[in-house]
């Protein structure tokens, strides 16, 4: 009986011991994604929030390294080499520190992501250290908050807000290089068997200014290859015209591809050719 009694204390004490009550975090831990230029790019990190406590200089300290967030140091990922604002980083995960005062924060990369918070945190396995303004904007921010902003073709910010204080810094990735190198090797070196890479090639040179004559000839082969003409490739062949000073061709383009569009049920670029047309007189 005392055996069986014991078996039964024993049984009731495992029990308690994994009986927990499931209880909403104070700081969750939150995923940031997106991508930048051509690169996929990830933050992870625990999002705390003021509850009335002081931030700047308390929440957020002053001359110390702060772990970015709550809990575990916060992580960002780089799915390809990158730089930061204007600073080589290689593709890879880091643990995203920084370092603030009243009106600069120093914004610090480092390689060891075994760290529980800033605690054993050293400067020796620092990848990369800058420095960005901080700002104070007149918004409040409750919780701590990460958010990409101002993306361009091969960039965004990374704003880090909390209460008053703001910081951000640029994440560029190279983009020309591997689209150029793109276009070379599949519509430059050989012939496709895809309209839709001569339009692809024909829109990057448009977009960064290069070569319009190249382009051009690019949206004649998308067209002749295709079965039947799109409003969007005769679009693009307005605007070339347009850039190369061909007001005729360009108008008369762009009647096409407004009749095209109307006819595709597309009143935005029935809007686009109707602008580009009024631009042009």
């Amino acid at each position: 009986m005392r055996r069986i009694q014991l078996t039964l204390i024993a049984l009731t004490l495992s029990v308690c011991a994994l009986a927990q009550i499931k209880m909403p975090p104070p700081s969750p831990t939150f995923e940031l994604k997106g991508t930048v230029g051509l690169s996929d790019v990830k933050v992870v990190y625990s999002r705390p929030s003021a509850k009335g406590r002081d931030i700047a200089g308390n929440l957020i300290p002053y001359n110390e390294v702060w772990r970015t967030g709550a809990n575990a140091s916060t992580k960002i990922t780089f799915g390809t080499d990158v730089k930061l604002n204007g600073n080589a980083v290689p593709a890879g995960e880091y643990a995203l520190y920084t370092m603030f005062t009243e009106e600069t924060a120093t914004i610090i990369i480092s390689k060891n992501l075994t760290w529980w918070g800033a605690i054993g945190y050293e400067d020796k396995d620092d990848l990369l250290r800058f420095d960005v303004t901080v700002k104070h904007p007149s918004s409040h921010y409750e919780t701590f908050t990460m958010s990409f902003s101002d993306f361009t073709m091969n960039s965004a910010n990374l704003n880090m807000k909390w209460g008053h204080t703001k910081a951000m810094f640029t994440i560029e990735s190279d983009v020309d290089a591997n689209v150029m190198a793109d276009i070379k090797a599949q519509v430059i070196d050989v012939a496709p068997s895809n309209p839709g890479l001569y339009f692809q090639a024909a829109g990057y040179y448009y977009d960064t200014e290069r070569d319009a004559m190249v382009a051009l000839g690019w949206v004649n082969k998308a067209l002749d290859a295709s079965e039947e003409k799109q409003y969007w490739v005769v679009h693009l062949k307005a605007k070339l015209l347009a850039r190369m000073g061909n007001k005729v061709e360009a108008i008369a383009a762009a009647k096409e591809s407004m009749s095209l569009a109307k006819a595709g049920g597309n009143p935005d670029y029935v809007r686009l050719n109707e602008k580009l047309i009024a631009d042009m007189k």
